[in-house]
């Protein structure tokens, strides 16, 4: 095992550790889209099942959007030669994504939907306790920026999250890990990459402006990302507006500092049952 690897489990272990991301008995449905982070994910994933001091299963599942020349044996073959247990579904969201969205206006909202309700779909039917996506440090810092300066509002991705009907827990495995660093180890381990032919072809996506303006900003202080991706774990409520927020808190006075100790903020902060910071000692 090589030092990049070394470091990547050890992030999705510290990922897992913090936010209760895998449990004793977990089922958990990988997605695996064909691009470098999802097949990281999977393979991360399946290098922890085999360190981690209690039993998880894991399965991928790949959706065939209908994409015109999508290679539809790629992933099966691999997912066979790797020993993966695995499914792909075949939904055509391609042809409603380039029927209601108009000419100019961006793919990825409506075609991200549409995988999410298949996927949510498919996770109840095949028992799955858990949905496990390969978003990564770097797509956590965009979508922050992303709501902040189009949307009003100061979230991003959660590590955990459950879906509004309750029927699904989404975990993000590799939100410690950089897309740089998932990019190299894609690339050392020669995944069968397949490029979104959808989304990857807009040049006027807002994600890619701000993808651009992090990389200008970062070329100039390199711990820029770092820093804003700090700031999602060092918040301080009483220097923010959301009156809501100050209430439950009880935060009265600005420069009162709240206690958050006590784990009411959401379940997914509290420390697990089974701590996977061990996995790697002595490797």
């Amino acid at each position: 095992m090589d030092r990049l690897e070394k470091r990547l489990l050890a992030e999705v272990a510290r990922a897992s550790h913090d936010f209760r991301l895998i449990e004793p008995g977990d089922r958990i449905m990988v997605a695996v889209s064909g691009g470098k982070d999802s097949h990281a994910l999977l393979y991360l994933l399946r290098q922890i099942q085999r360190r981690a001091p209690f039993q998880f299963s894991l399965f991928a599942v790949n959706i065939d959007q209908g994409h015109p020349g999508f290679p539809e044996r790629v992933l099966p073959e691999y997912f066979e030669r790797e020993g993966y247990e695995y499914r792909v579904v075949r939904e055509d969201t391609y042809s409603v994504v380039k029927e209601k969205v108009p000419e100019g206006k961006t793919f990825c909202s409506l075609c991200s939907r549409l995988r999410r309700g298949i996927l949510y779909t498919l996770a109840v039917e095949l028992g799955a306790t858990k949905i496990a996506l390969g978003h990564h440090r770097d797509d956590v810092i965009e979508t922050l920026l992303l709501n902040l300066l189009y949307s009003g509002q100061l979230k991003s991705m959660p590590a955990r999250l459950r879906s509004d009907d309750g029927r699904n827990v989404v975990i993000r495995p590799l939100v410690y890990a950089s897309e740089l660093e998932l990019g190299e180890f894609a690339a050392s381990k020669a995944f069968p990459i397949i490029p979104c032919d959808l989304c990857g072809s807009q040049e006027n996506l807002q994600r890619k402006q701000i993808k651009n303006l992090l990389t200008e900003l970062n070329a100039k202080n390199p711990k820029v990302r770092a820093n804003v991706f700090a700031a999602l774990g060092n918040v301080r409520p009483s220097h923010l507006y959301d009156v809501a927020l100050r209430a439950a808190l009880g935060v009265v006075e600005a420069d009162e500092t709240p206690d958050l100790s006590s784990g009411s903020i959401g379940d997914h902060e509290r420390a697990p049952e089974v701590p996977l910071s061990a996995l790697l000692r002595g490797r």
